[in-house]
C-alpha cells in the first residue's frame, strides 16, 4: 500500500515537473492571458470608486471595491480552470488517445497539469499584483482581510468546484465534434455569477436567490467575499458544504459521461 502510494505521488510528481517545464517554456503567451484579466481589476475598481465618491453602494466604500477586485484576481489566478478546450481539441485531433494508455488515470493527470500551469501563473502574477497595490495604495489604508480557516478551506475547494466543473463539461466532446460553441456559453453566467464582473453582494435580489442553482460563486466569488469578511461565521461553513456539493455532483456527472463518451470515441481525428 505504502509503495502504490509513492508510485502515485512520483507519478503526480513528473507530471507537475513537465508542465511547470512547459508554462516556462511557453510564459509569453501565459502572460498575454494574464494581462487580459488584469484589465478588469485595473478598470473596475476605477468605475465603482468613481461610483461610489465618498458614499456607500451595497455596504462597499470606494476602498472595499478596490480590496474585492485585486483579491478576486489574486484568486482567480489559482482557482480558476480553462482545461475543457485544451481537452476539447486534445479528442477532437485523436490526441486523446494517449491519456488512455498513460500509466496514471486521465484526472489525475490533468489535474497536476492544470495545477501546475495555476502554480506557474500565480507565481509570474506576483510583481504585477505588487504594482496594481502601489497603484491603488491610498484606497488601502484601512484594509483588513480575514484569513482564517474557512478563507484556505474554500480557496481549495473553490479550485476543485472550477477544475471539476469544467473537465466534465470536457466530456461533450466525447459526444460532439465541435463542443468549444458549448464551452462559450458558459462563460456568459460564469462571469456574472462568479463574481468576476462585479460582486455578487451588489447584484440584484433575484440574482442573488439563483446563485446557489450554480457552481459558478463557489469558485472564485464566496472565497473573495470571506476574505474581505463579507461572508464569514455560519455563512462561510454554508459556502464550503455548497463547494463540496458541487463537487460531488461534478465528480459524479463526469465519471458517468467519461464512461458513456469512451464508447463514442473514435480517434480518428482530423
Amino acid at each position: 500500500m505504502i509503495e502504490r502510494s509513492t508510485w502515485t505521488l512520483r507519478k503526480w510528481r513528473a507530471v507537475f515537473g513537465i508542465y511547470i517545464q512547459d508554462g516556462v517554456a511557453y510564459r509569453a503567451s501565459m502572460f498575454i492571458w494574464i494581462m487580459t484579466d488584469v484589465i478588469t481589476a485595473v478598470t473596475m475598481p476605477l468605475v465603482w470608486a468613481r461610483a461610489s465618491g465618498n458614499g456607500v453602494i451595497a455596504g462597499y466604500t470606494a476602498g472595499d471595491f478596490v480590496l474585492y477586485y485585486l483579491c478576486l484576481l489574486l484568486l482567480q489566478n489559482f482557482v480558476t480552470s480553462h482545461m475543457m478546450w485544451d481537452i476539447a481539441m486534445e479528442i477532437k485531433e485523436g490526441q486523446f488517445t494517449l491519456a488512455l494508455v498513460r500509466p496514471i488515470s486521465f484526472f489525475q493527470f490533468t489535474f497536476m497539469r492544470n495545477l501546475a500551469w495555476r502554480f506557474l501563473r500565480l507565481v509570474l502574477f506576483t510583481p504585477i499584483f505588487g504594482v496594481l497595490v502601489w497603484m491603488y495604495h491610498p484606497f488601502l489604508l484601512n484594509v483588513h482581510l480575514h484569513l482564517g480557516w474557512e478563507f484556505w478551506v474554500a480557496v481549495l475547494l473553490g479550485h476543485l468546484v472550477s477544475i471539476s466543473f469544467v473537465l466534465m463539461m470536457s466530456m461533450l466532446a466525447l459526444f460532439v465534434q465541435e463542443a468549444q460553441s458549448i464551452f462559450e456559453l458558459y462563460y456568459v453566467p460564469m462571469l456574472f455569477l462568479s463574481g468576476q464582473l462585479f460582486p455578487v453582494s451588489v447584484m440584484p435580489g433575484w440574482v442573488r436567490s439563483i446563485v446557489p442553482f450554480f457552481p459558478f460563486y463557489f469558485t472564485t466569488g464566496a472565497p473573495t467575499e470571506i476574505l474581505v469578511g463579507r461572508v464569514s461565521g455560519d455563512a462561510a461553513i454554508h459556502v464550503i458544504a455548497m463547494q463540496l456539493m458541487w463537487i460531488g455532483i461534478a465528480v459524479v456527472v463526469g465519471k458517468v459521461l467519461w464512461r458513456y463518451g469512451l464508447r463514442q470515441y473514435t480517434a480518428v481525428g482530423m
